[in-house]
Order: C-alpha cells, then structure tokens, then sequence
C-alpha cells in the first residue's frame, strides 16, 4: 500500500543514506544487531495492545519488531514505515513468511502521511526502536510520532543511551563505533519526551537500562 510521500528537507539525503547503507546489510540485518539493540522486547512486552487495537512503527527496518509485536499481541492490527526501500524489501519477505497481516509503506518519520497511506490517522500504540538517533531532524520525528497518537494511546522510544555507569572508554568506544552507521545516541532525549508530555497534557515514564546502555521512555 502506498500513496504519495510527504517531503521533509532532509528527506532525499536520508533516503539515499540509508538505501546505500542497507543495499547489502539489511540481509545480514536481524542476525548482527540482536547482540546490542538492547531493550526492544522489553518495550514491546510493554505495549499493552488493547484488543483490536492499531500499533505503528516510525522506522520499521526489517519489520523484526512488527512481527514480534503481532505474536505477542495477537488481533492488534499492525503498521510500519521506513525511509529506505532496500529495508523494505527485506520487510516484506519477513512479513510475508511470517504469516502475519502488517501493512507497510516508505516514508519519512518527520512527515509521513498515515492516513494517506493506511487509512489510519491516529493508532492506540506508536514506537520508535533504535531509530531517532539515526533520523537527523529527530525531535520532530518525535513530536509527528506523538501526533499521531490516539488519545488515551502511548507513545514509546527505546534507543542508545550514555552509558553513564559504564564510564567514559565504554561510551567514547561504543559512540566511536556507532557514528560509523549514521547513528548518533540523542543527549537531550529525556529533555524533549518530558516537554512533549508535559505540553500536551501526558505523562512520561523515562528509564535507562544495562547501566546507562539504552533509553527506554513511554509518553501516556
């Protein structure tokens, strides 16, 4: 499913980035990642689907986290989205074989269209999983991804932290590592969930797991 793609300034570069980086790796993708995208199925356990209800993922790679999202939450109807469409590709053959209904379409986090291209204009649950830190205009990929929230619905963002009890050769050696995939762990995350709950009348609950390691916060 797919309808014409809402444009953000950034959004040809981006796109260009992540099609040159996921052209080969996004086969190899789920299997090299698992060690250290720490926290996802925490959030996803999390959830709490009501029944029947819509779940979207801003930036949904390989669609690893929809499937696990619809085998734990059975009878939710699920969404995804990603800027690059070599990941799609790898997307779609995952969903495919797993036998799930998810729907999936390319676009940017920053302005997707949702009712455009689902029929969908507000979802009950919406996640980012290890993806502002590699948006450039991420904080308002955050503020579109709240927007697009039901009422009464959650918000929910697990990403690289600061490894505050780590110390600092374990963050200067991860962070080092990192910016080699266009991934920069975003400082003021905290700051900027906080002012996004507390301006639309929300709450937040912000934690940082494996000592500092990931950020895991949840808008409601």
């Amino acid at each position: 499913m797919s309808a014409p793609a809402s444009t953000h300034p950034t959004s040809g570069s981006q796109k260009a980035a992540m099609d040159r980086m996921y052209r080969l790796t996004r086969h190899i993708y789920d299997a090299t990642r698992k060690p250290y995208l720490l926290g996802r199925d925490r959030m996803i356990a999390g959830l709490e689907v009501p029944p029947g209800g819509t779940v979207l993922e801003m930036g949904c790679g390989t669609g690893r986290n929809l499937i696990a999202a619809g085998r734990r939450h059975p009878g939710a109807r699920l969404y995804g989205f990603d800027i690059s469409g070599e990941m799609l590709k790898t997307a779609r053959r995952n969903v495919e074989h797993s036998g799930l209904e998810i729907c999936l379409a390319e676009g940017d986090a920053c302005v997707f269209d949702a009712e455009a291209n689902f029929g969908v204009a507000q979802f009950d649950r919406v996640y980012f999983s290890y993806t502002l830190s590699m948006i450039p205009d991420w904080a308002t990929a955050l503020a579109h991804g709240l927007a697009l929230v039901k009422d009464g619905g959650r918000l929910s963002v697990v990403d690289f932290g600061f490894c505050e009890e780590l110390g600092t050769p374990a963050r200067t050696l991860l962070h080092g590592w990192l910016s080699l995939f266009h991934v920069t762990p975003r400082a003021d995350l905290h700051a900027e969930m906080a002012r996004l709950a507390k301006k639309s009348g929300r709450t937040l609950h912000f934690e940082r797991p494996a000592r500092g390691y990931a950020q895991l916060g949840t808008i409601c």
